[in-house]
């Protein structure tokens, strides 16, 4: 056993290096001097100045961040609504129906999902831009929504509903003061992760975003191809700073959120 768990931490290791080394070899020349990843000349902020100093760059940064947390908001109250609707729905059949069709939406290609919208806008005579993003963006994060909070909604038990519907308490009571709560660390988790497949999703965004309206993984799609330049890394390394910060201020959230519920069990 002990030799399996070194190996296992060895393949571990491994595994994130190979995934973690392209991401700090990236952010180590973006404070390069020189104008190319080949060799170190010296340290420099004027990559960044000069993501910080382009307009058309701000204003891109601030759509994606309007596209992310409107999306993640609205999606992670359907998302909601969806999974407490899925595990009240009485017929089984339909609900491993139900499940296995958010199932399928998580683990389809985004290329087929970024197709099938631009189709369907096509059809239907919306314009390509901020509005077919939006849509986009809450589609896909519906599911991933439901995923996170059905997991806390099947292990509450059912006496808590039963309880409150004894003591008095409306439909409304219920899911508001009894199931929301229960349920609120998925929520959260939902809305977090949502919210960071929102900021890195390219493949949907690429094929709904129309002249005039762009996100920042498109806009550095683009200007990767014409030609590599450093201050793509320093935009690349501010995106990956923000989204580790999302990650660990949700990680330190849902520690906070589970003392409490460890601590009342203990007195109990």
């Amino acid at each position: 056993m002990g030799k399996l768990s070194k190996v296992a931490k060895l393949y571990l290791a491994l595994v994130f290096f190979i995934l973690y080394a392209p991401i700090f070899y990236l952010i180590f020349y973006s404070f390069n001097s020189g104008g190319t990843m080949s060799s170190y000349e010296g340290f420099t902020l004027e990559h960044y100045a000069a993501v910080f100093n382009d307009t058309r760059l701000i204003i891109i940064l601030l759509n994606t961040v309007i596209v992310a947390l409107l999306s993640s908001l609205i999606a992670t109250a359907i998302g909601v609504l969806g999974a407490i609707g899925i595990v009240f729905l009485r017929n089984r059949n339909m609900r491993n129906a139900v499940l296995s069709l958010n199932t399928i939406l998580i683990v389809s290609p985004d290329v087929i999902i970024g197709a099938s919208f631009l189709i369907l806008f096509t059809m239907v005579g919306v314009k390509l831009g901020f509005a077919s993003v939006l849509i986009s963006h809450i589609a896909f994060s519906i599911p991933i929504v439901v995923i996170m909070v059905l997991p806390k909604l099947q292990e509450m038990s059912s006496s808590l509903i039963d309880a409150a519907a004894d003591l008095g308490a409306s439909k409304r009571d219920i899911l508001t003061r009894v199931i929301i709560p229960y349920i609120k660390p998925g929520i959260f988790a939902g809305f977090f992760l949502a919210l960071t497949y929102s900021l890195d999703d390219f493949a949907v965004t690429f094929f709904v975003t129309g002249n005039g309206f762009s996100t920042l993984s498109v806009e550095i799609y683009s200007m990767a191809r014409a030609g590599i330049t450093l201050t793509i890394n320093a935009l690349s390394a501010l995106i990956f700073i923000i989204t580790l910060l999302l990650v660990v201020g949700y990680y330190f959230f849902n520690q906070r959120s589970r003392q409490p519920v460890e601590t009342g069990g203990n007195k109990l």
